[in-house]
């Protein structure tokens, strides 16, 4: 809700601003007319301190009680607070030269968060020489990271779903608790592409491909702002990440190199940044951490300036990445200080300073020395003034810390989250053990350092009441069965997600508890294995001193010895995946019962699997990445180029599972593809026909894939690309005709001279229930 240019909204505009009635502060001018009428008024100084935001040092404008301090803020900040990390934190955000415990994780109640925010904005409309408001940014890579809300399924799992309107509901329900909170901006969604699994970041990308995470990427930032370029009620901008290179790092090291010529970034790692900026109204973006051909991203004007702003018309803000501007100086070496280093980032294109605004603090003296323009500090400013006006911040009424309480975490949310959960759980391997069924099982076995800790995965807060797998078995089932429980492993000593040291657990324990999970196991009917990541061995490693990438991806610690011991009781074993990184596990998958891959599935997790497991719930979703056999293979993609793939000596070339992969408790028939024209000109359009019939004794979901390839092209091109799925609901004998749309976008190509064009030629077009198993027929486009 937004104030009217009435009493409510008069009471926090300075009394001199009242009196002259500037243009800036009538809500029917047009955001334009306003930003120039706002900065024609401004200072310098007042124009850098929109540039700049308060994380760790909000402790400058909070009082003994840690709540905002209207004089603290006056005499630190006299010209203004642009932005503020993270209200709902108090400690602030960790980052590579500040990973104290202390800095972060120190959260703040609802209603404190509510109150500080409200607090900041009387002072900044009533305190302030010009009485513009603060910006809060929160984050909300998978549910508003604060106590107390709602926490969905990690991003890679909800990409597994396949399923762009469930992401938009999600993301609705995330944006309206951050915008009941105060908070207009949202650090999310990020649509790198991630390649390489090795990488502690995975869990947070929607997966390998170009096009999956473009369209997850354009239905998450509608759920989160809406249609067009301004915010309606309970909405907040996006901010799209990070742009790029991001997800194939050297070695699969967090911020090392992208090894990446400008081909593969337009042709890969641009399209679903370009998806997301040309069909919605995204708020901000942010620049990665890593270097491209030696540039960092934060001083890539090439980057910034001409391809997001020029090619793409992107017209939003470009925020930095935490301490990614001071990061030009110390850790890349490409500026003398942090005087430097702020221009480079200001020249570039980023137009404000997170978290702390230490590099861009330097600003105006940097531009009374002539080292950096006014203008381009102007443009700037221009940009963070128009998402302040565009977000309603002026207008902006206090919230309400009883009305969001209400709709925080509540039971339409709750149920959603389940429901997501549920859709982003995928069958990789079944033998008929599942589903489930109390008619013959009697004692189930609920073992592994997974099964009793519902794990959330990176940029998480602490939900109200979370379910773990063992919760959810003992609701499914009670009355009905007996549960059991064993511990089996520890993976870690500690479950402390936010420790920097991460001290595997002691085995010789862990074989101890082994055993005493086999004596459990042995009267059991059937053994539910909860094996895989825990938050400390998958995560983002922002510091030498707090890590999170591996150079293994089978199971770590003593999680094969714990399944071998349970395959020798002779019992069924369910494996249920639960974990931030793809499981290449050969082990594993050349042994169990069944295999289910859940990810971090959220706050109802434990539910939801339980659903799956015992049959009231189908499951339907996919592989958003390619899942190796072994550390040698990466990067592995299914999307390859052709000279690629050629084998191994002493091994098999191919993937433990395909990138689309996902099995169902029902079968399904696809027919071949049908097109609506056999031959069609550069500029036109087909539509692609595929009958999907449900085969089995059960209603269940299936994914139709459609893939392009090119045979012949003047540059090499991939074997296949993905270019269309839908997922649809099928009864038992069931049958839909599923058709999808190509345009000229799915045939563009960037040729030999870096053009973009379509070329003439044959092209295979090809459709199947995942990547590998697919049918074709030929497409001439003349």
């Amino acid at each position: 809700m937004r104030w009217s240019m009435g009493a409510s909204l008069l009471a926090f505009v300075p009394a001199a601003a009242r009196a002259a009635s500037p243009l800036y502060l009538d809500a029917r001018a047009p955001v334009d007319l306003r930003v120039r009428d706002l900065m024609a008024r401004m200072t310098l100084d007042e124009k850098t301190a929109q540039l700049i935001t308060l994380s760790t040092t909000k402790r400058d404008v909070m009082d003994a009680a840690r709540g905002f301090d209207p004089a603290r803020a006056s005499a630190a900040y006299p010209h203004g607070i642009g932005q503020v990390a993270r209200p709902s934190d108090h400690g602030g955000a960790a980052t590579a030269h500040d990973t104290g415990a202390e800095v972060t994780g120190r959260w703040r109640r609802p209603a404190d968060t509510i109150a500080f925010v409200n607090a900041a904005q009387r002072w900044s409309r009533k305190d302030t020489r010009l009485g513009i408001p603060v910006l809060f940014h929160e984050e909300t890579l998978h549910g508003y990271m604060a106590p107390g809300a709602t926490s969905f399924p990690q991003a890679i799992a909800l990409a597994g779903s396949f399923d762009p309107e469930l992401m938009r509901r999600v993301q609705s329900v995330i944006a309206r608790e951050v915008r009941a909170h105060g908070s207009v901006l949202a650090l999310s969604p990020v649509v790198d592409i991630a390649r390489d699994p090795r990488w502690g970041r995975i869990e947070e990308t929607f997966g390998e491909d170009p096009y999956l995470c473009g369209e997850m990427g354009v239905a998450a930032v509608l759920g989160l702002q809406g249609e067009g370029r301004e915010l309606g009620p309970g909405k907040v901008f996006a901010t799209l990440k990070h742009m790029t290179g991001h997800g194939q790092p050297q070695a699969g090291n967090n911020v090392a190199p992208a090894q990446l010529g400008e081909r593969e970034l337009r042709e890969s790692y641009f399209p679903p940044f370009r998806a997301v900026v040309e069909r919605t109204g995204i708020g901000a973006v942010m620049p990665s951490y890593n270097e491209i051909d030696g540039v960092p991203s934060h001083a890539s004007r090439w980057l910034l300036t001409e391809v997001l702003r020029g090619e793409w018309g992107f017209d939003g803000a470009v925020v930095s990445d935490y301490a990614a501007i001071p990061e030009l100086e110390y850790f890349h070496h490409v500026a003398a200080s942090k005087g430097d280093a702020a221009r480079q980032a200001l020249e570039a294109g980023v137009d404000c300073d997170l978290p702390d605004g230490v590099a861009y603090r330097t600003l105006a003296d940097e531009v009374r020395a002539g080292r950096v323009s006014l203008a381009a500090v102007d443009a700037a400013c221009r940009r963070m003034l128009t998402l302040k006006f565009r977000a309603g911040l002026f207008e902006e009424t206090p919230a309400d810390a009883r009305a969001a309480a209400r709709l925080t975490a509540n039971a339409e949310a709750l149920a959603l989250a389940r429901e997501a959960a549920a859709r982003s759980i995928a069958l990789l391997i079944n033998d008929g053990t599942l589903p489930l069924s109390t008619d013959t099982v009697r004692r189930v076995a609920v073992i592994g350092p997974n099964a009793a800790v519902p794990r959330l995965g990176g940029y998480s807060s602490i939900p109200a009441d979370p379910v773990s797998l063992l919760d959810g078995v003992r609701a499914r089932l009670r009355g009905k069965a007996e549960v059991l429980h064993a511990q089996g492993v520890f993976i870690t000593q500690s479950e402390d997600r936010s420790a920097n040291a991460v001290i595997l657990a002691d085995p010789a324990r862990n074989r101890q508890l082994i055993a005493e999970a086999v004596a459990v196991a042995k009267t059991a009917d059937v053994i539910l294995l909860a094996i895989g990541d825990t938050e400390q061995t998958s995560r983002e490693g922002y510091a030498k001193s707090h890590l999170g990438d591996r150079t293994s991806l089978d199971l770590l610690g003593e999680q094969n010895e714990l399944f071998l011991a349970m395959k020798a009781t002779g019992k069924p074993v369910v494996v249920v995946a639960i974990n931030g990184r793809p499981p290449s596990w050969p082990t594993v998958a050349g042994a169990t019962n069944a295999l289910v891959e859940c990810w971090y599935v959220g706050q109802q997790g434990g539910h939801a699997i339980a659903d799956v497991l015992f049959g009231d719930v189908n499951p339907g979703a996919k592989l958003p990445v390619t899942v190796v056999r072994d550390v040698g293979q990466v990067p592995f993609y299914y999307n390859h180029q052709p000279s690629a793939r050629r084998g191994y000596l002493f091994d098999d070339d191919e993937p433990l599972f395909p990138f689309g992969f996902g099995l169902s408790y029902t079968s399904f028939r696809l027919s071949a593809p049908r097109l609506s024209a056999a031959t069609i000109g550069a500029g036109g359009s087909v539509t692609v026909e595929v009958d999907v019939t449900n085969t089995g004794s059960r209603e269940g979901d299936e994914v139709v894939q459609l893939y392009v390839r090119d045979q012949v092209s003047s540059v090499a091109r991939p074997v296949k690309a993905l270019r269309g799925f839908r997922r649809v609901t099928l009864k038992p004998g069931e049958t839909r005709t599923v058709r999808l749309p190509l345009g000229p976008d799915a045939f563009r190509l960037w040729n030999a001279e870096m053009r973009e064009v379509v070329e003439p030629g044959r092209f295979d077009i090809l459709t199947g229930p995942n990547s590998r198993d697919l049918q074709s027929v030929v497409l001439e486009i003349a």
